[in-house]
């Protein structure tokens, strides 16, 4: 039987990569690994994450461009610059940012 884990961060947390210059805030959780077998494959192999993680979806941003990412728990940390994230869906999903989290918009909860 699967062991469920527990996400570490919550949605609406500011989160920064452990290896790559990149930041952003998670707007969904998946328990493990659930992108395709090609993304996986196309990390290299001393880098790529085990699968039986949470994965988080983040609106990122890094000095040239914002972005979608898919990061692995063990390769995520807290932001702790307390600075605003500059993606522009960012107002779309979320309100205040206080604490190093974005405050979800009513209504948009799972």
């Amino acid at each position: 039987m699967p062991i469920e884990r527990q996400a570490k961060f919550p949605i609406g947390q500011v989160v920064r990569h452990r290896l790559y210059p990149f930041r952003g805030v998670i707007f969904d959780v998946d328990p493990e690994f659930s992108n395709t077998e090609e993304w996986y494959q196309a990390i290299p192999n001393h880098l790529r994450p085990r699968k039986d993680q949470p994965f988080y979806h983040l609106l990122a941003e890094n000095e040239q461009s914002t972005y979608v990412a898919y990061v692995s728990e063990q390769n995520l940390l807290p932001d702790e610059t307390g600075k605003p994230v500059n993606h522009p869906q960012v107002a779309e999903l979320f309100g205040e940012l206080a604490g190093g989290c974005y405050r979800r918009r009513p209504g948009l909860g799972h």
